[in-house]
């Protein structure tokens, strides 16, 4: 399948957003941990929200979790602790990101985890057991998910765990994400210094609503960047929110999109006034980098971004996908350095229309739908933002894009 994009003139409207699938994910592997009857409120509706609650029913002990990487960690730590004996696997491309790290981790705390291919990689065969806990280090580097998923099953554990972060620590947001999480339903944690401290203690049964996804808000803050007068409102996004990715207001507002806050969400509208150079670390907001960088490149603002490391191992190697995509509409950006993204103006002939790969990932097909707003644009197989926001073609025909079959 493939979608060519003809925009609106105009851009108004209310986009009812996705809610956010990093807290959906948290709080149903929470809530399972809590043997929660309570209801949980606005879990996201995306293919990495259904294969955890699928997992958590327990109904097969093969599970395959496909493309999502959120799952792949967080359910490898839920599973140490259930009794019995799981197989954890997933497609192709799950199968060649590293998860190393977190297994020897989970092993070190009296897991019983092993590889049933590639050493490093999935798929795991997992056998469930109490885990005895203790003293752990962890590079504060590596994946936040990892991170997360041990401080989930962290109060469950004997001795519970003591987690100590060496290094620069990346992605705090979601870490601290994690811990208010844990604590709505019911475990206390101490976060000092480099030092994570989870005593073993029962989790709470408790009512949980889940807020609008901030990551699915950052398309529509680039549209806006992109039109003039755009006035779009965004129900369920909070100012003080749970999510790292709230950040996309401040960062977008250097691109000339305001935000107005009320109880019920945000009206974004666009002002035109943008820097004449942008740069940013990424390190706490990998998930909002291809929007801005795209976006970035139609309005003809220089940038240098870093904090890019973790792009390689998602759903795709991202700064790569980029570079490549980026080319096809007409931008050379280059990546000088390990984790750096730059670009200083540099243009070549755009292909018309530039048919953009998407190589499985969400976030490409949705990043270079705001391309469509400067140059003529085929999106391949559009159906991947099912993944985290399966509405974003109904979304963008109810403001007046016109999306044709190719």
């Amino acid at each position: 399948m493939m979608y060519s994009l003809t925009p609106p003139v105009q851009l108004q409207g209310i986009i009812d957003l996705p809610t956010s699938k990093s807290i959906s994910n948290r709080a149903l592997l929470l809530s399972s941990l809590a043997n929660n009857r309570l209801p949980l409120t606005c879990v996201a509706i995306c293919d990495d929200t259904r294969v955890m609650q699928a997992a958590l029913q327990h109904t097969t002990q093969i599970i395959d979790i496909g493309a999502a990487g959120t799952a792949m960690r967080f359910l490898t730590a839920y599973f140490a602790t259930q009794d019995g004996t799981w197989t954890l696997t997933g497609s192709e491309r799950m199968k060649q990101r590293p998860i190393k790290l977190l297994v020897e981790a989970l092993n070190s705390l009296g897991a019983d985890i092993r590889y049933l291919e590639k050493e490093g990689f999935p798929p795991l065969e997992i056998s469930g057991q109490p885990l005895q806990g203790g003293e752990l280090h962890l590079q504060g580097n590596v994946s936040s998910q990892y991170i997360s998923a041990l401080l989930m099953i962290a109060p469950t554990m004997q001795q519970g765990m003591t987690l100590t972060l060496e290094g620069t620590v990346i992605s705090r947001p979601y870490i601290r994400m994690t811990l208010n999480m844990m604590e709505a339903f019911g475990v206390q944690a101490a976060w000092k210094d480099q030092r994570i401290i989870v005593k073993p203690q029962p989790y709470h049964p408790s009512a949980f609503v889940v807020e609008s996804d901030w990551s699915a808000a950052s398309y529509w803050y680039g549209m806006a960047a992109l039109i003039p007068n755009t006035e779009l409102t965004l129900p369920g996004l909070q100012q003080n929110s749970l999510q790292g990715d709230s950040k996309c207001a401040e960062l977008f507002a250097s691109l000339g999109v305001t935000s107005r806050f009320s109880p019920e969400g945000v009206v974004i509208t666009s002002t035109g006034n943008t820097v004449s150079f942008f740069s940013y670390n990424f390190v706490d907001q990998p998930d909002l980098a291809q929007t801005v960088v795209v976006t970035c490149c139609l309005l003809g603002v220089p940038f240098r971004f870093e904090g890019l490391h973790s792009l390689t191992i998602k759903e795709t190697d991202r700064i790569a996908a980029l570079m490549n995509e980026l080319v096809k509409i007409g931008y050379l950006v280059n990546n000088p350095e390990d984790g750096v993204l730059e670009w200083n103006g540099e243009r070549t002939f755009p292909s018309t229309p530039a048919v953009i790969d998407t190589y499985d990932d969400h976030r490409m097909a949705m990043a270079f739908a705001i391309a469509s707003l400067r140059h003529p644009v085929i999106i391949a197989h559009p159906e991947v933002v099912s993944k985290s926001y399966p509405t974003f073609w109904d979304d963008l025909k109810q403001v007046g894009f016109v999306l044709e079959n190719n």
